[in-house]
């Protein structure tokens, strides 16, 4: 199988690292660390176990890669624009496409473009950070659920979870894709938002009672809203108490979106905040709490864009 990453930042690197390690031919659209991996490859760091690749297939432009077999789409949300730019050169008529990004759309907006049946969703739950350019730091988990955006070839799904899992990935499938999304959301919504707005690791949050109680209230306002989407089963209130715990244990992370405010970037309000807000109201339940980080959080880019 050949390939493709397309926005190759902590996770696409991680990833495509441990694909190319596995011996599957995985080809990286770099900007930032163009470079640095022509020249040494790269470096990862992992409490796995650490490897570097020497060689990499390292491109600048869609045009340059060629047609995959698969492609890895792991751009933050708010790039999606840049799709149609970045995908259509590299895709054959049974191109599957995989998106690993966060929040909810992402699968829609890919199958406008290119078609619902190559659609793929994966809900990756990992904790990495970039380096220097070409290296990343994998701090913990990994495990990828994957599932169709439109039940098409369950035997393609299996196979692709064997490829990850081939390459030392805890890979799974799901018959319900929307929820894995949603408990996803549970997460990333009090950890990206209050880790972002604080500028706090998620250790110093849950170090403070009161911000630990916000957390879980936070929480169960999602596993509401997300019960409301018609899942195949529901997101029990427990989950959120297993959440914590899971992160008790990480220590001093910073997600994402905290990384991307304290370098000055743009931060995935959209969908991680609006679009599940959009989705809570339409079946009628209020995220008062969540709809306040959202505000927020569109204040400080406010701010920094002044």
């Amino acid at each position: 199988m050949r390939v493709a990453v397309v926005g190759a930042g902590a996770l696409g690197l991680y990833y495509g690292a441990l694909l190319q390690k596995s011996g599957v031919e995985t080809h990286f659209l770099l900007r930032r660390d163009y470079d640095a991996v022509k020249r040494s490859g790269l470096q990862v760091y992992s409490i796995n176990g650490d490897f570097s690749l020497p060689k990499v297939h390292a491109w600048r432009t869609p045009a340059e890669m060629g047609t995959a077999d698969l492609v890895i789409v792991g751009l933050k949300t708010f790039a999606n624009d840049r799709y149609q730019e970045l995908i259509a050169p590299l895709l054959s008529a049974d191109t599957v496409i995989l998106t690993l990004q966060n929040g909810l759309g992402n699968e829609e907006s890919l199958a406008e473009l290119f078609g619902a049946e190559r659609i793929i969703g994966g809900v990756a739950f990992l904790c990495s950070n970039r380096g220097e350019p070409g290296n990343i730091h994998h701090l913990g988990a990994g495990r990828i659920v994957l599932g169709e955006f439109v039940r098409r070839d369950a035997v393609q799904l299996e196979r692709l979870a064997e490829m990850f899992c081939a390459a030392g990935v805890d890979c799974r499938t799901t018959a319900d894709l929307k929820r894995a999304r949603w408990e996803k959301l549970v997460w990333n919504i009090p950890f990206n938002g209050l880790s972002a707005l604080l500028e706090q690791s998620v250790d110093r949050l849950l170090a403070v009672p009161a911000t630990r109680e916000l957390i879980r209230q936070i929480m169960l306002e999602v596993i509401i809203a997300g019960n409301g989407q018609g899942l195949n089963s529901a997101i029990p209130e427990k989950f959120a108490d297993s959440m914590i715990e899971f992160t008790d244990n990480m220590g001093e992370y910073r997600p994402s979106m905290q990384i991307d405010r304290e370098e000055g970037r743009a931060l995935e309000i959209g969908s991680i905040f609006r679009i599940p807000l959009e989705a809570g109201a339409g079946k009628g339940v209020a995220m008062p709490r969540t709809g306040m980080l959202a505000t927020l959080l569109e204040q400080t880019q406010t701010v920094q864009s002044a």
